[in-house]
């Protein structure tokens, strides 16, 4: 599915998960300025819980403004669980009454599981697959095509656990799957990625490296699991001062030009050029050719 590209939701550089069972939780974690929350039906809710935190989401939802309930989604339990049919359904009665953006559907592996997804959520219901697995590693392009998917996210730690993997702090066991992602993205026109989490909270330094990280490999987003961790994901991911300027710099002499092929500080300004200026000017809230 091609998105609009300054759809909230598609620009968003942090994603915040929220637990599904604290309701009082929700409206404070919008309030954090997270571009987007996850509401999670999944790890985060014990088994004996989810029912009933299930049955709790509209009422807690309904008291949001509806640009508060925009930035929602609800994280599923994945294809195969006993929760499963029942959170989608539920999803897409609040997908219905405008009261969430859609779903993020955990351990994706099949493109057909999405398309029943999106078929329950009805056209107006996003989907995120979290790619967790080998089997969802080899699946990705499929599932980046299959319909009203917004975008691609990475679910590092249980893929890890799925591999088997021992990662060093930095990852770099995993830069051939981000790519993968990356390049699963760009073949479907979805917007950038969204990376995994950085699971120490209080790691400071560990998240502005993998934030870094992150925006050195083509990702447009992250996921975090606590508030503070949402301001330095937002800064670390969009735009420098410097690229804003470069950027203005590049539209205004677009137009000057009357959108013909010219040369700014010696390198020439031609379509992919202007993109990656408008992306930039976007990713900051600003109007191409403002």
């Amino acid at each position: 599915m091609s998105v609009a590209p300054l759809a909230g939701l598609a620009l968003a550089r942090a994603f915040l998960f929220v637990p599904a069972d604290r309701p009082e939780r929700h409206a404070r974690a919008l309030a954090t300025g997270a571009d987007g929350v996850i509401v999670d039906l999944e790890d985060a809710v014990a088994p004996e819980r989810k029912t009933a935190a299930r049955a709790q989401l509209a009422a807690s939802f309904a008291a949001l403004a509806p640009p508060q309930r925009a930035r929602l989604l609800v994280r599923v339990n994945a294809a195969g669980t006993p929760w499963h049919n029942d959170d989608c359904a539920q999803a897409a009665a609040l997908v219905a009454q405008g009261l969430i953006a859609g779903v993020v559907l955990p351990k994706a592996e099949r493109a057909s599981d999405l398309a029943r997804v999106a078929q329950a959520l009805g056209p107006t219901g996003v989907l995120v697959p979290l790619v967790e697995s080998a089997a969802g590693l080899a699946a990705v392009d499929a599932m980046a095509a299959a319909p009203q998917v917004l975008r691609l996210a990475f679910g590092n730690l249980d893929f890890q656990a799925d591999l088997g993997l021992a990662c060093g702090p930095d990852e770099a066991e995993l830069v051939p799957v981000r790519l993968a992602l990356l390049l699963a993205s760009r073949r479907a026109e979805l917007p950038a990625p969204i990376d995994g989490v950085t699971p120490d909270w209080r790691d400071a330094a560990r998240l502005a490296a993998d934030t870094a990280r992150a925006r050195r490999g083509g990702f447009g987003a992250k996921l975090c699991i606590h508030p503070d961790q949402v301001a330095p994901v937002q800064a670390g991911l969009g735009p420098s001062v410097q690229e804003l300027a470069w950027a203005r710099r590049v539209v205004e002499a677009i137009r000057v030009s009357g959108g013909g092929v010219v040369s700014l500080d010696g390198r020439m300004v031609d379509a992919p050029v202007v993109r990656l200026a408008e992306r930039l000017l976007a990713l900051d809230g600003i109007p191409p050719g403002r």
